[in-house]
């Protein structure tokens, strides 16, 4: 994770669970420390976030679309699937092109 010259001090408390955690990343390797630990949750938590103004967007702009504009949509969708169909994103994650979520063990 790139590191930020703008970094703000927090002193507080936490859960133990949350603490373990955190620990376990660092110990994994997934983190370079405590503090790497606490930017990648909440990167992760920002994702999801956006994510979901994303969904409710989405779902906002569907709802609204006239008959002809959602016939139009569904057509494109279909193409798009199609053209999905023929990616072989098994062979992408295996080349190691794309960058896996945060892993933790259970």
């Amino acid at each position: 994770m790139p590191r930020s010259g703008h970094r703000r001090k927090v002193s507080t408390t936490i859960s133990p669970e949350a603490y373990e955690f955190l620990r376990r990343l660092v110990e994994s390797g997934q983190a370079a420390s405590l503090a790497e630990a606490v930017d990648q949750v909440v990167l992760c938590a920002r994702r999801a976030e956006s994510r979901s103004r994303l969904e409710q967007a989405t779902a906002a702009y569907f709802a609204r679309l006239s008959q002809p504009a959602a016939q139009e949509e569904k057509k494109l969708g279909l193409a798009l699937r199609q053209s999905g169909d023929e990616v072989s994103f098994d062979d992408c994650l295996l080349s190691g092109n794309v960058k896996l979520p945060l892993q933790t063990r259970s």
